[in-house]
């Protein structure tokens, strides 16, 4: 058995966790306080949140770690409920997605820890210790693009960007609008106000996002003639494996994460990139822009056996690989 933490921001840790796990040869459990991580898995464990106490204090330790806060029953539960399974379950490894203090948790019950890592500015104290205690590193994107300085040193596996899609016959819905934007579960910078101020002047347009989903965005991911949409890991590896050409608008999130991935994507030639919103009369240049892209580009995102890859990283520490060898 795999144990396998989710955090609980944005769906997209959830994608790329069903991705991966449909690569192991040894059932999952997923752990998370998402409401409903849905099929894939072998079983879920449904934690508590710990981010609803009223006024927590000392939530970073002394700057020791990211989000421990005094008095919190949810933060208490959580953990119990994680060291639970762990002395019930006896998993062969656990996959942390993304937690200092989980995987600092599991470490400290003997389980070897696989740690997936995030872009932007993580040279702090919590960042390192995790990236030290972690028996893998795994980041879901291509080292040759983008080799952080504070990975250096750790047993780090670039295994590409890895999408649910990845695989997927490329089949367009010709009802496909020009430009289609994409907000994501996660929250982004923009919403439906904004994406009328673009219609306001590019029609053939389609938003989704909270309120506005569709069970598959892939044919319209295949089919859009720009997709415009943040820089969330899942949402980049997404594009990629569609191929589509894309303008990408980085949501301010902790430690620089998106600016920092638009940065590399920018300086590749990937994607048409914006800081920010840009007002109704800047969308015709950067859709220009993005029509002229070259979407072959994308293959250097290593989409292609991401999911794989990572899957194999983890079972180094299960020896399950071997096993089947044998």
């Amino acid at each position: 058995m795999i144990g396998y933490y989710v955090h609980h921001h944005g769906s997209g840790h959830l994608h790329r966790a069903r991705a991966v796990t449909a690569e192991l040869g040894e059932p999952v459990t997923v752990l998370t306080s998402l409401p409903d991580p849905g099929a894939g898995f072998a079983d879920a464990v449904l934690l508590p949140r710990d981010d609803e106490g009223a006024d927590p204090t000392g939530t970073d330790a002394g700057g020791a770690l990211h989000w421990v806060p005094r008095g919190d029953r949810g933060l208490a539960d959580r953990m119990a409920a994680i060291a639970a399974w762990i002395a019930a379950a006896r998993p062969a490894a656990m996959v942390v997605d993304v937690s200092v203090e989980v995987a600092l948790l599991a470490r400290l019950h003997g389980v070897p820890v696989a740690t997936m890592v995030l872009p932007g500015v993580r040279g702090d104290d919590p960042h390192r210790l995790v990236h030290r205690i972690a028996d893998r590193v795994i980041a879901a994107w291509p080292g040759e693009l983008n080799d952080p300085p504070y990975l250096r040193g750790n047993d780090v596996r670039f295994v590409g960007g890895i999408s649910r899609f990845a695989g997927r016959a490329r089949v367009p819905d010709p009802r496909a609008p020009d430009v289609l934007v994409l907000a994501g579960a996660g929250g982004a910078d923009f919403g439906a106000r904004e994406v009328a101020e673009l219609a306001a002047r590019h029609g053939n347009r389609r938003y989704l996002g909270p309120g506005a989903w569709v069970d598959d965005p892939w044919p319209l991911l295949c089919g859009a003639g720009v997709v415009v949409t943040h820089c969330g890991q899942g949402a980049v590896a997404d594009i990629a494996a569609a191929g589509a050409r894309a303008v990408l608008i980085p949501a301010a999130r902790p430690f620089g994460e998106q600016h920092a991935t638009a940065a590399v994507l920018d300086a590749a030639g990937l994607a048409v990139v914006a800081t920010r919103w840009p007002a109704p009369g800047a969308w015709p240049g950067l859709l220009e822009r993005a029509a002229e892209l070259d979407p072959r580009r994308w293959t250097a995102w290593r989409t292609t056996g991401a999911a794989a890859r990572a899957a194999a990283v983890i079972e180094e520490l299960t020896g399950a690989r071997e096993r089947r060898a044998s």
